[in-house]
């Protein structure tokens, strides 16, 4: 039968550029601890069936494991045929012959078994060599490269998010911070938000904007100004380490927008939830504070909630804004998103370094 010979198993770089839908093969709680982004998690053993054959390698033997791995996959294996034809198929107009990525944890049996699998349907498989732990290697080397980054900074409310996404759509390098993250990062920042990444995905998802920007030619690359921790979700130290050297682009706007923007973004969220993030800061912002802020929000006066807080944010960002080694202001008062855009865009506040 054609395409039973043995896989090819491709270093890493080989591996990003060949074309074919990209699976992983581990388990569903390896996967999603973290992976390759855009990969598809076709799993050869559930969770419990990968914690049982590994204690029985480690505790029997090599021999009694493989055993016990073919009697939990091989009633799967049509399903698992299935799978790989299906996911396959998008690549070219029929499954016939269509390369499949495939990895597991180090790029053994895992993924030799399902590449096995894949030629027997006809399909044209391909391993990363080393696995998944070769990925993560490369993730984090990402980070202790040199960038030229720049940073957009601003107090809460002046719409730093919204004008990044608006710059990224006029064709400028962005890496979105917080929405790889799912969280707008404060107390309130994970409200009405997606489940958060793993720290470990979430370097993930961080190293192939990078790779993708750095692969387009970017000559800067900007971020929003955010402390290290973005919910429960951590910046990789070596580029927060980049981003407290980078200059700083702070946005200025007056407190009547900064309140109306925040009023915006989560008064239709309602009262409870905002009761339970503002009770969680409680201690920062002072019992008078906080029970203007409780009042309010009870009451649907979203402004007072917002006013009585923004004190303790402000303090909070001018802090960390001290430490940037290089800062200029721009005054966005009175402008709209799209004319904020064209102001960045038009003065050359973009190409600011010194």
């Amino acid at each position: 039968m054609s395409g039973m010979g043995p896989s090819t198993s491709l270093e890493l770089e080989t591996f990003r550029c060949t074309a074919g839908a990209l699976v992983d093969v581990r388990s569903p709680s390896e996967f999603r601890q973290g992976h390759w982004p855009g990969a598809i998690n076709l799993p050869l053993f559930s969770d419990a069936q990968r914690a049982e054959v590994g204690l029985t390698y480690k505790t029997v033997g090599r021999e009694e494991a493989i055993q016990l791995g073919l009697e939990a996959v091989g009633p799967r294996l049509a399903s698992l045929a299935t799978q790989l034809r299906k996911v396959a198929a998008p690549t070219q107009d029929s499954a016939s012959g269509a390369a499949v990525r495939i990895y597991c944890w180090r790029g053994g049996m895992r993924s030799g078994s399902v590449a096995w699998l894949a030629q027997l349907i006809g399909l044209s498989p391909v391993l990363l060599a080393g696995g998944y732990k070769t990925y993560r290697r490369w993730v984090l080397q990402q980070f202790t490269r040199p960038w030229r980054l720049h940073l957009l900074g601003g107090r809460t409310g002046t719409g730093k998010t919204d004008l990044l996404l608006s710059l990224q759509r006029h064709g400028v390098a962005v890496v979105d911070l917080e929405g790889l993250a799912h969280h707008r990062g404060s107390s309130f920042g994970g409200l009405g938000q997606p489940e958060q990444p793993s720290t470990e995905h979430y370097e993930n998802l961080l190293a192939e904007q990078l790779e993708h920007h750095r692969a387009h030619g970017a000559a800067q690359i900007w971020l929003e100004a955010e402390s290290a921790q973005v919910g429960r979700c951590r910046i990789p130290q070596a580029l927060f380490q980049q981003m407290r050297e980078a200059p700083v682009l702070e946005i200025q706007r007056s407190l009547e927008e900064r309140i109306a923007q925040l009023v915006k973004v989560y008064a239709p969220l309602g009262a409870a939830p905002l009761q339970a993030a503002t009770e969680r800061i409680s201690r920062r912002l002072g019992p008078q504070r906080t029970k203007q802020a409780l009042d309010a929000i009870q009451d649907a006066d979203w402004a007072t909630a917002c006013r009585a807080m923004l004190d303790y944010y402000d303090r909070c960002y001018d802090h960390e804004l001290a430490r940037a080694v290089k800062r200029r202001e721009v005054d966005l008062q009175g402008l709209n998103l799209e004319q904020s855009t064209q102001v960045l865009l038009e003065q050359g506040l973009l190409d600011w370094s010194v």
